[in-house]
């Protein structure tokens, strides 16, 4: 079980990302290294925006060939992120006529817990806002969106039926070795939250994922990537990923009651092939619902992560993963 490389993963990542060189055209995707690609099918352009881990922005009219990387994040270098954060799984969602950008920031030289997971750094959730899909994109407000004592990642925006938007997350497992979901309300403009954070599930919940620890096999700590959808029948459902052993994999949770509060019941097998996870859902301009997540190997203790895209079946009451493109 390789759990402490993820800590450093953002490093594996960003190569070829994180510098300041010209855009690059018509990239396949397969030759694009992103983990946590998240996918904005944006109508009024016509064009896809594609972001994730390191923060940059790839741009396309087909989902096959990518304009980029751009850098469109500027978070506040006078804030607790600091003034070179990593930014990991970043998300880009239309709210309100504007673009809100979801990510995660870690600022190494803050620690803020030391514990047998070693020194742990500030690692949080914020919300950055811009005009248009292109950015830039500067933060909504100063507020914390999620606690300053423990690390939290992986926050994605939900808006329920009655207007009512929520910051999604993972509370992640170097805290207490068992990550959770949990979810905040929000303001309605995305400032700031507006009430108290809850569980949605536990890492230990879940009836697939697996890991070998003290000499006992039992559920993976970890919790990643939670993405909200609906099917056609009204069911709310998250694809969520975590670990079986070495081996990256998605699963499915539903909500018993319809709602975010749940209780969330997993589905008892993983959705994904082996070494496929963080995913996100949209819908492309044919009409068509698509599954983006990144493949995942290991080599020579590196990981290489790619964007990946498959179609999905929401007519029915559950998803249903259909064919690679």
């Amino acid at each position: 079980m390789k759990l402490l490389p993820i800590i450093a993963l953002a490093a594996s990542v960003l190569s070829g990302l994180s510098t300041g060189a010209a855009p690059r055209h018509n990239v396949p995707t397969d030759s694009i290294i992103m983990s946590d690609p998240c996918i904005l099918a944006d109508r009024a352009s016509h064009s896809y925006y594609m972001t994730g881990t390191g923060g940059m922005l790839w741009k396309s009219n087909d989902l096959k060939l990518w304009d980029g990387p751009y850098r469109v994040a500027q978070p506040n270098p006078e804030s607790w992120t600091g003034p070179k954060p990593a930014i990991w799984a970043a998300e880009i969602h239309p709210y309100n006529n504007k673009y809100y950008y979801f990510a995660t920031f870690t600022n190494d030289s803050t620690i803020i817990l030391t514990n047998d997971n070693g020194n742990i750094p500030r690692r949080a959730s914020h919300v950055l806002v811009a005009d248009t899909p292109d950015g830039p994109y500067v933060p909504v407000s100063d507020a914390d969106y999620l606690p300053a004592d423990r690390p939290t990642l992986d926050g994605t925006l939900w808006v329920e039926p009655d207007g009512q938007p929520y910051m999604v997350y993972c509370g992640e497992w170097l805290y207490d070795n068992d990550g959770t979901m949990e979810a905040v309300p929000l303001k309605k403009d995305l400032s700031a939250p507006s009430g108290e954070a809850f569980l949605l599930f536990k890492a230990s919940d879940s009836p697939w994922s697996r890991e070998k620890r003290n000499g006992k096999v039992g559920p993976n700590r970890v919790t990643d990537g939670p993405w909200l959808f609906r099917t056609a029948t009204g069911r709310l459902g998250m694809i969520w990923t975590s670990w079986i052993f070495n081996t990256y994999t998605m699963g499915v949770a539903y909500s018993e009651s319809g709602n975010i509060h749940g209780p969330w019941i997993q589905e008892e097998t993983p959705l994904t092939p082996a070494n496929m996870g963080h995913g996100m859902i949209f819908q492309d301009f044919d009409g068509k619902y698509i599954l983006s997540l990144h493949s995942h190997k290991d080599v020579n203790g590196r990981y290489i992560r790619r964007p990946v895209f498959y179609e999905v079946d929401l007519s029915g009451d559950k998803l249903k993963l259909g064919k690679r493109l």
